[in-house]
């Protein structure tokens, strides 16, 4: 019994002289061969590494890519990992900076919050992808430096800057609206598509935790990366942009101020969106040069950030005749076919207010065709003194309201930022500009905006957007620039595919669209023909008390198969068929034939091309 407790005892001795020698060993392993549990060890702290999306990229309505995602890197920088004896020169000479700059950007305060000697920032943002290619194979010679991978803005097309808009560095205001969703030195939409989709184009930032010495270099993952995510890149959206006919319309616009906008009736869906001036998007892309182009461009005087398309208030001139001739025939105030005399001018009270030479207006139609200020001028007047001549309000009140129908007055709700309303002038804004104790007002006294003048103001959309009611026969969708999202689960606002109905019964806009053909037939517009296609369309000419009169014409093609309305504003453009009418004659062509324009159309076109119409300061 005495021998067999001995052993035990024995074999008790061994197993723990075993296990005494193997945690030795691993002691030993650790201490003196493998460094990895030692650096953990003196971990000080765990570092929140941002790894960036690829932002959605934006294509037009036929697949041409618009806006890419290209590499560009920030340069970021360790100050204890520093090698106190590193070539201070050839560093500065690869990344393309001065040795005065290199201590300026090096030397932070360490006393604030915001910067620590143990923790990477940002040393140069925003370096090129050549500028890293060449540092990255001296990178080794330069401890304690470091590039993060940041993907910015390239525009393949040098078209449409307003519409597609720009990114810019998020402010500390925008920073606290959203903290989950944005920290210092992220981008976001600052104007366009990129602003007005930012939610969805934008995609959502990954996350790796890593472990830091108290040297401040990376010891590992943190909790073997569990905690860590990976990024979601941005939504792809394709815009109802046409870049073919976007950039032709920039071509024909180019030295003139002014704007284009060209819309598909059937789905509001925009074609076509032209501001000039403009600039190039490339301009703005994020770079160490985009500070002085933002600058230039600002001081500008011709303003190429200004989107005459949705900002531009400007009186519509005579293509608001159309608008009148609905109003007055749905109201059964007039009749299609009334004629009204017109001895080359409308008088009244001694005063006389001008009309050009022309035949008869033996009905509404010939008075579109020939825009005859005389027979507007009677139909402005007999819509608001329906109830009477010392009862204005009622009639202009009853005007308005159908102005709001065609979506005037407001903002029809475009998807970028900044669309104004322009003005419908109301009773309440007359009595405002006529008090009573002055002799108040009658419809004399506001009869301009039967022609499109005084008080009334619209933006080019909203003549695009007429036009587009005209070719609807009494409704519209309204305009947008987002057609869809790759991803289908991503939807555009039902706004978009919601019909609006004007309250005109659809029989009235006959002798109104017969007008429009005519006026293109054999009328004002006759510069707008385009060959075997029935252009629909009206001139106009908008006085301008600070110089030359500006040129308009909205139109839709073809006539009983409408697939494109349009507006072109052509500011000191004079009359209407010399400039707004023969560009957008252009743009329908342009169009409706896939690029190809008529061979005898070819003076026209190089007349615009050349034309410059840019007025001094």
């Amino acid at each position: 019994m005495k021998d067999l407790n001995r052993d035990r005892q024995k074999v008790v001795k061994i197993f723990f002289l075993i296990a005494v020698l193997i945690l030795l060993a691993k002691a030993a392993h650790i201490q003196l061969i493998d460094s990895s549990y030692r650096d953990k060890a003196q971990a000080t702290a765990v570092n929140k590494n941002t790894i960036y999306p690829s932002r959605g990229l934006i294509f037009d309505r036929n697949g041409n890519l618009l806006i890419n995602n290209n590499a560009m890197y920030d340069l970021k920088v360790t100050y204890n990992q520093l090698n106190p004896n590193m070539e201070v020169g050839k560093f500065c000479d690869l990344i393309d900076i001065e040795e005065e700059e290199y201590h300026k950007l090096i030397n932070k305060d360490f006393s604030s919050k915001r910067y620590a000697k143990h923790k990477p920032f940002v040393f140069i943002s925003k370096i090129s992808a050549d500028v890293y290619a060449r540092l990255q194979e001296h990178l080794h010679e330069f401890p304690g430096f470091s590039t993060q991978l940041r993907n910015v803005r390239g525009y393949p097309f040098r078209n449409a800057p307003h519409v597609l808009g720009y990114l810019n560095e998020v402010n500390q205001d925008q920073i606290d609206k959203a903290p989950n969703e944005y920290s210092r030195g992220d981008y976001i939409g600052a104007s366009g598509l990129e602003l007005e989709y930012e939610k969805q184009l934008r995609g959502e930032k990954g996350v790796e935790y890593v472990l830091i010495n108290n040297m401040g270099r990376e010891v590992g993952p943190y909790n073997n990366g569990k905690l860590d995510t990976i990024p979601v890149s941005g939504n792809d959206l394709i815009t109802t942009l046409d870049i073919n006919l976007q950039s032709y319309g920039e071509l024909l616009m180019q030295n003139k101020t002014g704007s284009i906008v060209a819309i598909e009736p059937a789905t509001g869906e925009i074609l076509a969106m032209v501001s000039t001036p403009n600039y190039d998007p490339n301009r703005l892309t994020i770079n160490r040069a985009r500070g002085d182009a933002f600058n230039e461009l600002l001081q500008d005087t011709l303003k190429p950030f200004f989107d005459r398309s949705v900002m531009a208030k400007y009186p519509p001139g005579s293509i608001f005749k159309t608008v009148v001739s609905l109003v007055a025939l749905q109201e059964n105030i007039s009749l299609a076919n009334r004629g009204i005399v017109c001895n080359g001018g409308y008088f009244y009270k001694g005063g006389r207010w001008g009309c050009h030479e022309h035949t008869f207006p033996y009905n509404i139609s010939v008075a579109l065709q020939h825009s005859c200020n005389t027979y507007f001028f009677t139909l402005i007047r007999n819509i608001i003194d329906k109830e009477g001549f010392n009862n204005p309000s009622q009639g202009l009140s009853m005007f308005v309201n159908h102005l709001y129908d065609f979506g005037l007055g407001k903002p029809l709700g475009v998807d970028i930022p900044n669309e104004l309303a322009g003005n419908v002038p109301t009773v309440e804004y007359y009595d405002k500009l006529y008090p009573k104790n002055k002799g108040s007002w009658k419809s004399p006294t506001v009869m301009s905006i039967g022609i499109g003048q005084g008080e009334i103001q619209m933006t080019t959309v909203q003549m695009a957007n007429l036009a587009a009611i005209i070719a609807n026969r009494g409704f519209y969708y309204p305009p947008h620039l987002a057609k869809n999202f790759v991803n289908e689960a991503v939807q555009i606002p039902i706004e978009y595919h919601t019909k609006k109905t004007v309250r005109i019964d659809k029989k009235h806009f006959v002798p109104v669209i017969e007008g429009m053909e005519k006026a293109v037939l054999a009328g004002t517009a006759r510069i707008a023909q385009v060959k075997d296609i029935s252009v629909c369309g009206k001139t106009g000419t908008s006085q301008n008390p600070h110089g030359k009169d500006h040129s308009v014409f909205f139109a839709f093609a073809p006539k009983d198969d409408p697939q494109i309305a349009i507006a072109v504003y052509v500011e000191h453009g004079i009359w209407g068929n010399s400039y707004a009418a023969p560009i957008a004659s252009l743009m329908i062509e342009n169009y409706l034939k896939d690029g190809e324009i008529d061979p005898s159309k070819r003076w026209v076109e190089e007349r615009m091309l050349n034309a410059n119409l840019i007025e001094a300061p």
